[in-house]
């Protein structure tokens, strides 16, 4: 068994690009749809070769965007509707407390990490309520229907440390946002049995997580993707490393 379609935001480089290539490897999975804000020059997405994949237009700062990809995506499932969304798209901007003030670094960094992800929740929520509702039962499933949020345990407040010399201070009020809102998720979308778990993929060796990440592309979203592909009950509202250990809040 494999959930009938994923969406991947933020898929043309780094983890989003590495879970749709694992993706891939399952034949069971029969829609893959990757988005990115231009996919004309989204190299190494438009080289992969499989008529299961879709590659769609997003800006996920741009409410018409958002609109026009929930349309999209709708013709694309149907009435099966959408049964994976991966909220995976995001930026990193350094902020530092004793530099200089700046409100509109503060907003984008917000904006895009967790309101964005909320407007695109939003938008593909009756996609992802058509899913689950194909399925009879009270339980959770990955292959029912689930939204799936990529966070970082920057954004756990209990591990908030001296550990990293950088800038973190808007990043993890991004990402603790982020979290909250998965929980919240969790417990007011329980009535229509979607599945709601947040993840940190690790440090990966990507643009954003830099050349001293201690793990390689594929080796992260081979062990993030296998885990998503088997979630159910018990990692309902769960806040997770890639290997399903639990992170604290």
């Amino acid at each position: 068994m494999a959930p009938k379609s994923i969406l991947i935001t933020g898929a043309n480089r780094g983890i989003g690009l590495g879970l749709l290539k694992q993706f891939i490897k399952n034949k069971d999975v029969q829609i893959i749809i990757g988005t990115c804000r231009d996919p004309s020059n989204a190299t190494e997405l438009n080289s992969i070769k499989d008529t299961r994949v879709h590659i769609l237009q997003l800006d996920i700062d741009c409410d018409d965007s958002i609109r026009k990809l929930g349309a999209e995506v709708e013709k694309l499932v149907g009435e099966d509707g959408l049964t994976v969304l991966i909220n995976n798209a995001g930026i990193f901007v350094p902020y530092d407390i004793d530099g200089e003030k700046s409100r509109s670094t503060l907003i984008r960094q917000l904006e895009t990490n967790t309101i964005s992800t909320v407007l695109i929740t939003q938008e593909l929520l009756p996609l992802l309520k058509r899913a689950a509702a194909k399925n009879r039962g009270e339980g959770y499933s990955i292959n029912r229907s689930a939204i799936i949020n990529i966070s970082s345990t920057a954004g756990s407040i209990t591990k908030i440390d001296a550990s990293y010399n950088i800038p973190l201070v808007a990043y993890r009020m991004s990402k603790s946002a982020l979290n909250s809102f998965g929980k919240s998720c969790s417990v007011d979308l329980a009535k229509y049995h979607i599945l709601v778990t947040t993840f940190c993929p690790g440090w990966v060796k990507t643009d954003m997580g830099g050349a001293n990440g201690k793990l390689e592309i594929d080796d992260a979203t081979k062990t993030l993707s296998d885990n998503i592909l088997i979630l159910g009950d018990a990692h309902h509202g769960a806040y997770l490393n890639a290997d399903l250990t639990v992170i604290p809040n």
